[in-house]
């Protein structure tokens, strides 16, 4: 078996390939990594990997997180998302989940009169007498933002 210790791998000028065996692995140029997915499929590494995410209790205190600088209680069921690094535009994409012991809620992100690139607005359901869903704080919320970084 063959060991390389380096401390700086230089490439050529022009997008590079790394093969291991005879699959490419990783294909980069500037400012973009691909690697090979699932069958000939290749992903961007940056588009392809969670910007932001964020678990936090029913006092909004956090965690766990990445990218999360703070999570503000501005109301019963509702909370702000404060990134530590701004996404470059409000096209982002947010998941939700959350659940209060055995019940589940539904969380619905958004804030369609001010959309802002720094932090995002969680209004946190929860479901009472069949169809109906009021607004509630839960024990455990989860959150995960895709899209591009500033």
């Amino acid at each position: 078996m063959s060991e390389i210790i380096t401390d700086t791998i230089t490439g050529k000028s022009t997008a590079t390939t790394i093969t291991i065996g005879s699959t490419p692995v990783v294909s980069a140029s500037a400012n973009s990594m691909t690697i090979r997915g699932e069958g000939s499929n290749q992903t961007s590494i940056q588009q392809g990997l969670n910007k932001q995410w964020a678990t936090w209790d029913a006092s909004q205190a956090i965690q766990d997180s990445f990218n999360t600088s703070v999570v503000t209680d501005t109301a019963t069921g509702k909370a702000t998302v404060e990134f530590t690094n701004n996404m470059s535009n409000i096209s982002y994409s947010i998941t939700t989940a959350g659940s209060n012991g055995n019940s589940a809620a539904t969380i619905y992100s958004s804030d369609p009169n001010n959309p802002a690139t720094g932090s995002y607005i969680c209004n946190i359901f929860a479901a009472s007498n069949g169809n109906t869903f009021t607004l509630a704080d839960r024990a455990h919320n989860f959150t995960a933002v895709n899209g591009d970084l500033a």
